[in-house]
């Protein structure tokens, strides 16, 4: 297995999280390449099953997440998740108190997940 061993930065803020997902409701957006909500990270929580992160830069280096594999996404980064098998899952956000973000252009679909 290929998990990512990085942790979210020490101060991030929870600002937001998609409803579980599974399968068959994840949030289309999330399966083709597209960025974060601007500015934020993004945490791929596994509640059951596995699934799989690719990194648009990197897309030869597939990572696996589960239950105890989290998938931390950095902000700007081009990604997408892929599914496999039978899944649930969530995508929580954060943010830091001070960001210094690239001003990349993309779908996001995680922006309508935010608490507003």
């Amino acid at each position: 297995m290929n998990f990512q061993n990085d942790t979210l930065p020490e101060k991030a803020v929870k600002v937001g999280s998609t409803p579980t997902m599974d399968e068959v409701t994840v949030v289309k957006g999330i399966l083709k390449n597209h960025l974060a909500p601007k500015g934020k990270y993004g945490l791929v929580v596994v509640e059951e099953g596995s699934l799989k992160f690719v990194w648009e830069d990197d897309a030869s280096n597939v990572l696996d997440a589960d239950t105890d594999h989290p998938i931390i996404i950095y902000p700007d980064r081009f990604h997408h998740v892929v599914i496999d098998g039978p899944v649930k899952f969530r995508v929580e956000f954060y943010q830091m108190p001070v960001d210094v973000v690239a001003n990349n252009e993309g779908e996001r679909p995680g922006e309508d997940f935010l608490d507003k």
